[in-house]
């Protein structure tokens, strides 16, 4: 089979190869993948610039859904035909604090699909049974794909920061975690504002179909007053980063109320300079998250499958594997929101 490939360490180094479809083990199945989704952190593959353990030759990909064709001899939760998403925590020691508290998310041995084993950007990827989920059967095989951020969004917006109803919430960075987080904290009863620059023009008008109530350009507009209009001259009960940007981070800071809640999403890739005053000032409560729980994607899937949440609503392109290049190059312009590859 074909399977874009991150052969070698370094910036590039990544291309369409002939893999080998591996047989499962006793615990594991094998999956016919149908819609792979494109993730920042498969740019930062591409370019190598992740803190995150990498062992080239690998496929990338890590958010997928597909149909199980084959199943090892001690599957016992699944069987053949079943249509399943996967987490991508492929492996992890199971004995660490975090692995037995059900935080394997935080495994410093943590060994993640499309890193450091084969992942879905091919037609057939192979699994462990512990990180399958069923959809729903009105989930369709697009929508489960971005069951993975979606998890990621809910670990971060609902376990980790806990909105509350009426919460005033400010969100930067409009792609697809700000948009899937907008929805999870209007599902929680937020009231949500999402900012952005003039390149994310198309995005915020996204974000308002999606029921945002208030959008920003901060290119354009005061971001700290417009808030402030909308709190009585208070600030965000809380605010999530979600676009990586060091300015956003700081704008974050000035945004929130005092005893208000700060939430790190987005990953900046390097230090920051940041006024780490205005936590002790303000008394911010101020947290962040990485990957997710197993907790995360179930609740994930109850929310699409109530229609509370819609994954689909961010995809803007869909393409073949063999144009994986011109697909990572959409996304890197900002040209797309989401992306999906589909198996030849």
């Amino acid at each position: 089979m074909k399977g874009v490939v991150k052969y070698k360490r370094g910036d590039g180094f990544t291309e369409l190869r002939d893999v080998e479809v591996r047989k499962p083990n006793a615990n594991e199945v094998l999956i016919e993948v149908h819609s792979a989704g494109i993730c920042g952190s498969d740019l930062h593959i591409h370019h190598d610039h992740i803190n995150i353990p990498m062992k080239p030759p690998v496929v990338i990909g890590h958010e997928f859904s597909g149909t199980i064709i084959e199943c090892g001899s001690e599957i016992k939760s699944v069987k053949v035909g079943d249509r399943v998403t996967v987490e991508p925590g492929f492996w992890t020691c199971g004995q660490c604090n975090y692995c037995r508290s059900g935080f394997n998310n935080l495994c410093d041995q943590r060994q993640i699909l499309g890193y450091w084993h084969n992942g879905a950007f091919a037609k057939y990827c192979t699994v462990p049974e512990h990180g399958l989920h069923k959809l729903p059967p009105n989930v369709d095989f697009m929508s489960g794909a971005l069951t993975e951020p979606l998890a990621c969004c809910v670990h971060g917006v609902i376990e980790q920061t806990k909105i509350s109803a009426g919460d005033f919430v400010a969100i930067t960075g409009p792609g697809t975690i700000g948009l899937l987080s907008l929805q999870l904290a209007k599902a929680e009863g937020g009231i949500v504002a999402v900012c952005g620059t003039s390149a994310d023009n198309n995005r915020l008008k996204r974000a308002q179909e999606l029921g945002a109530t208030l959008t920003i350009d901060v290119e354009k507009d005061d971001a700290a007053e417009l808030i402030k209009e909308h709190t009585d001259g208070y600030g965000a009960d809380v605010f999530l980063e979600c676009s990586g940007a060091a300015p956003a981070a700081q704008l974050g800071l000035e945004v929130v109320r005092k005893r208000g809640k700060y939430t790190q999403m987005g990953l900046f890739g390097n230090p920051i300079k940041i006024d780490f005053e205005r936590i002790a000032f303000k008394e911010l409560q101020v947290t962040g998250f990485i990957a997710q729980k197993r907790t995360a994607w179930e609740r994930a899937l109850k929310l699409m499958a109530h229609g509370m949440v819609s994954t689909k609503a961010l995809i803007t392109h869909e393409m073949p594997i063999s144009e994986w290049e011109q697909a990572f190059n959409l996304f890197e312009n900002r040209e797309g929101l989401k992306l999906i590859l589909h198996p030849e």
